[in-house]
C-alpha cells in the first residue's frame, strides 16, 4: 500500500528471521531510552504498538518485569508518541487476561475487566493511560483486544498460541487436551 515500515524489537521472544530484510529494525526495548531515537530518525505518523512480556505465567512470577516491560515500555512509547507528533497508536491488548472469569460468553467490548493475572492489569492499565493521553495531549487510539492469534512461523512451544500448540498436535497424531 506504499507505507513505509519500521520494526522496533528486542527480539526477547520474535525472531530477527521472521522479517523481511527489506523493512528497517532496530534491536531495543521499548523502555530503553533508545527508543527515543528510534522516533527521531523516523517520525512516524502512526504506531502499531504489539510490543510486550507476553507470559501470564511470568507475570506471575515476576510482576515487576512485567510492569516493566508492558507499562512502564508503554509510557516511554507513548510519551516519545506525543513529543513527536504521532497522529495514531493502535494497541494490542488481551483478549483473554483481562476479562478475569468470564461472566458471559462471548465477551465483548462491555464485559466486566476483573484480570486475575498481572499480564491482564498491566495490558488493561495500558489502555486507562491511552484514554489519558487522549484527553490530554490528543493522541487517538485504537485498542484491539485480540485472542489466539495464530499465523505462520508462530511457536508451537510455548505457553501460548493454542491454534499453533493442537495443529502441531493434530499433524503428529496427539490428542488435544
Amino acid at each position: 500500500m506504499g507505507h513505509q515500515v519500521v520494526v522496533v524489537d528486542d527480539f526477547r521472544s520474535g525472531r530477527p528471521s521472521n522479517l523481511s530484510p527489506d523493512v528497517p529494525q532496530y534491536r531495543t526495548d521499548i523502555a530503553a531510552p533508545a527508543l527515543e531515537e528510534v522516533f527521531r530518525n523516523e517520525r512516524p505518523d502512526l504506531v502499531c504498538h504489539y510490543a510486550a512480556q507476553i507470559s501470564v505465567q511470568s507475570s506471575m512470577k515476576d510482576p515487576l518485569a512485567d510492569a516493566d516491560t508492558n507499562v512502564r515500555g508503554s509510557l516511554n512509547l507513548l510519551q516519545n508518541c506525543v513529543q513527536y507528533g504521532v497522529k495514531k497508536v493502535i494497541y494490542t491488548s488481551s483478549g483473554g487476561a483481562i476479562y478475569g472469569e468470564p461472566v458471559y460468553l462471548p465477551c465483548d467490548e462491555t464485559h466486566p475487566v476483573h484480570p486475575l493475572a498481572h499480564y491482564g492489569v498491566s495490558k488493561y492499565a495500558v489502555e486507562n493511560y491511552l484514554h489519558v493521553y487522549r484527553q490530554s495531549y490528543g493522541l487517538d487510539y485504537t485498542v484491539l483486544r485480540l485472542s489466539n492469534v495464530y499465523g505462520p512461523r508462530q511457536d508451537p512451544f510455548g505457553e501460548a498460541g493454542v491454534v499453533a500448540i493442537f495443529s502441531l498436535a493434530m499433524l503428529q497424531a496427539k490428542p488435544l487436551t
